[in-house]
Formats: C-alpha cells, sequence, structure tokens
C-alpha cells in the first residue's frame, strides 16, 4: 500500500514552509532515519527524515517551492511488494492543475500572448507565480504559461517586467466595479521601489529573513526601547581567560571573550531578577532562570541558539555548547528547542570593530545587551591615567516592563562582573 509523505510541522508554531532540497529522486529507496529533504521554516533550514520504508514513487511537490502547507502531501512511497510505477499523487491534488469549471464554460481563445483562462475568467497561475506577481505589480493576463496545459509558472513571471492592469470589464468583479480607489493599489507596483536603471540583481527573501524583518519592524514600531551604555575594562578578564585557557588544554576546550560574557550576563540577571522579565499585557512574567539567547550570523540570517540557566553552568560548559550551537546554527540544522525562548539576549558585534551599537530586542524578551570592541583607550586606573583595555556595551530595555533605575542597576552589576571576574567562577 502506498505511503503519503506530508508537509512535516517542525515548530510548534510552523504551518507552512519552503521545500528547499529534495535530497532523494523517484526510484530511490529509503528506509525510516534517511534524509530525505531540507525544509525551510520561518526560523532555519531542517533536514527532514523518513519514518517508513520504500521506493519514492512520486515526487508531488517540486524543490523550491514556498508556501507549501502543514500536511500537504510532497511525495509518495510505494510500500513493500507495490509497484512504483503504479503509485500516483492522491487525487485530491487535481484541482491545483486543472481548473473544474473550463471544460464545461470555457472561454473565448485568448491571444497568442495572453495567459490561458479557468473560472470564468480567472488567470490559471500557480501560488507562487502569483505571489511574484503580486510582488513585481506583473499582470497575469498578458503573461504566457509554459506549465501543464499552459498553467503560469514561476519561470515565466521571473524576469516579466512590471505593467498595470488592464480595467475589468463591466460584468467582473463588483466589488472592484463598486469601490475602483480601493482596489487601486492592488495594481500598482508598489514592491518597485529601486532604480531600475542601475545594474542590479534582484534576490528572493528567505522565509527566515521575512521573519528576521517582520520581528525587528514589530518590535521597533511596539517596543519601547530604552538604551542604556556603561564602559568597561577588560583587562582582569582577559587575563582570567588566559589562565583558565592553560589549564582546558588538555581538554580541549578554548574558552573566548564573549564565552565569559554570556556568563557574565546570565549572573547579573539573577542578581537583578527585575531584568529577567516578559510584558505580557496586564501581566509581568518573572523568570527565575536566565537563558542566553545569543546571537549567531548564518548565510540566511541572524538566529540566536540558546544557553540555557547559563548562570549556573561552568563557563567550558558555555564554550562548548556555544561552539556546537553555532556550527549547527551556520549549517541550518539546529532544532526549534534549541532557538526557541530565552530570557535575554546577547549580540556581540566586537570582532568587526564596531566601537558600539544599540541592539533591537528580541521580544518577548524584555532586554538584549550590545557588546562593542575592546580596545585601548585613556583610562582612569586607581585615579591615575593609563591606558586600559576598555569595551562599551549597551543595554536596550523594554521600559514597559523594565524601569530605568533597574536597567541601570544591571549595567552596573555587570560592569562589576567583568572587571572582578573571578566571581564567575564561583
Amino acid at each position: 500500500m502506498s505511503i503519503e509523505i506530508k508537509m512535516p510541522a517542525l515548530s510548534p508554531t510552523m504551518e507552512e514552509g519552503t521545500l528547499a532540497k529534495w535530497l532523494v529522486k523517484e526510484g530511490d529507496t529509503v528506509k525510516a532515519g534517511d534524509l530525505m529533504a531540507e525544509i525551510e521554516t520561518d526560523k532555519a533550514t531542517m533536514e527532514f527524515e523518513a519514518v517508513d520504508e520504500g521506493v519514492i514513487a512520486e515526487i508531488v511537490i517540486a524543490e523550491g517551492t514556498d508556501g507549501v502547507k502543514v500536511g500537504t502531501v510532497i511525495a509518495v512511497l510505494a510500500g513493500e511488494g507495490e509497484d512504483a510505477a503504479s503509485v500516483s499523487a492522491p487525487k485530491a491534488e487535481a484541482p491545483k492543475a486543472e481548473a473544474p469549471k473550463a471544460e464545461a464554460a470555457p472561454a473565448p481563445a485568448p491571444a497568442p500572448a495572453a495567459a490561458p483562462k479557468a473560472d470564468g475568467d480567472r488567470v490559471k497561475a500557480s501560488p507562487l507565480a502569483r505571489r511574484i506577481a503580486a510582488e513585481k505589480g506583473v499582470d497575469l493576463s498578458g503573461v504566457a504559461g509554459s506549465g501543464p496545459n499552459g498553467r503560469i509558472v514561476k519561470a515565466d513571471v521571473a524576469d516579466a517586467k512590471p505593467g498595470a492592469a488592464p480595467a475589468p470589464k463591466a460584468a467582473e468583479a463588483p466589488a472592484a466595479a463598486a469601490a475602483p480607489t480601493a482596489s487601486a493599489p492592488a495594481a500598482a507596483p508598489a514592491s518597485v521601489w529601486y532604480d531600475e536603471s542601475i545594474p542590479h540583481e534582484v534576490e528572493k527573501l528567505s522565509n527566515i529573513r521575512k521573519t528576521i524583518a517582520r520581528r525587528l519592524t514589530e518590535a521597533k514600531q511596539t517596543i519601547p526601547h530604552i538604551y542604556l551604555t556603561v564602559d568597561i575594562q577588560l583587562d582582569a578578564l582577559l587575563k582570567l581567560r588566559g589562565q583558565l585557557n592553560k589549564s582546558l588544554e588538555a581538554r580541549g576546550v578554548k574558552l573566548s571573550v564573549n564565552d565569559m560574557l554570556i556568563k557574565a550576563l546570565a549572573v547579573a540577571l539573577v542578581q537583578v531578577p527585575k531584568c529577567n522579565v516578559t510584558y505580557a499585557g496586564d501581566k509581568l512574567v518573572k523568570y527565575s532562570r536566565a537563558d542566553i539567547s545569543v546571537a549567531v550570523s548564518t548565510p540566511t540570517g541572524l538566529i540566536t541558539p540558546i544557553i540555557r540557566d547559563a548562570a549556573n553552568i561552568g563557563i567550558a560548559s558555555i564554550s562548548t555548547q556555544m561552539k556546537e550551537l553555532a556550527d549547527r546554527a551556520k549549517e541550518g540544522k539546529l532544532q526549534p528547542h534549541e532557538y526557541q525562548g530565552g530570557t535575554a539576549s546577547i549580540s556581540n558585534m566586537g570582532m568587526f570593530g564596531i566601537k558600539q551599537f544599540d541592539a533591537v530586542i528580541n521580544p518577548p524578551q524584555a532586554m538584549i545587551l550590545a557588546v562593542g570592541a575592546g580596545e585601548k583607550r585613556p583610562y582612569i586606573v586607581d585615579d591615575a591615567l593609563g591606558v586600559a583595555t576598555v569595551m562599551s556595551a549597551t543595554g536596550s530595555f523594554d521600559h514597559r516592563a523594565v524601569d530605568g533605575a533597574d536597567g541601570a542597576e544591571l549595567m552596573k552589576v555587570l560592569k562589576a562582573l567583568i572587571e572582578s571576574p573571578m566571581g564567575l567562577l564561583a
């Protein structure tokens, strides 16, 4: 008996995803645990494993297809003793390829360049082609389709030029005719905001980049940020790091400054619990544990793997976990529980030479620490002017949940922990 392979829900909130890449082809034999596909969610690109054994009889959804709903049949597996050649996709998928009313009441033959119609005068096009056309302001009625039965597919609109749609007939879309001004913006190429005369290329946004854009926009629009900056002397921390790395060398562990800052932020949050919170409308959620989300740059965008209970584990453990999480983040192999959650975040741009910056809060968290580069600066040491290694760190706080005085206390405690770092080993 054939087995339908359906789009999986790879996270609790996933409703749809992009079938980024097939790792098998029709005719391949798979068994439970074999990797079948790479699926891009709004958070990461994840590998999808087979749970049954059989032969890939048909791949229903092509790789690169966006907006595949959870539960959609993406492939069909021929079971034991079944002829793969006789297995086909479920009939429920058929209406997507051929509109039911086209044969009963065919539309007049269109001009050669015009797209075929179905369901009266509705253009036959794939959902992806419609989405691209809407983003580019392309009128599908003037696009010739190269897909099955003349269906417009992605390739037909990828290079199409924007153009205003023709005015609808009087018998069409009465709602649009009754309120023409309301429908006008939909036909306008609103997404074309760049100068097309300049040589350029257009890159499609990944689901991850779309999510980053949406979440950061929402954060800046809805969260009243307050920014608090302190200068922190790093010499004692750097000296302790060197000593610890010598003792950890035999274990293959090499601490980074960021590993120690993760620990410092977690300890500070435990000592100043008023900043380890989430604003929830008419409630304030107070966390008794500090889980630190760490910003990691990947080829597809920023992701924040989490060091759980960072205040109560050793720095060597933080370092080991962070390296493993960062490596898998860059490969798109993190599991949802490894990047969803966290009580506060840290973003370090010191390695790029950035002196100081203000980070955007990662909701529903109420604070994020932005870390700049450590550099030699004139500095008052023991009441005398000297030279010290100093970095600037800025805390961004959700002012709905954290008062300025509480945020200032957290930054003061953080500074003290870093400048007297033996407390991080307790």
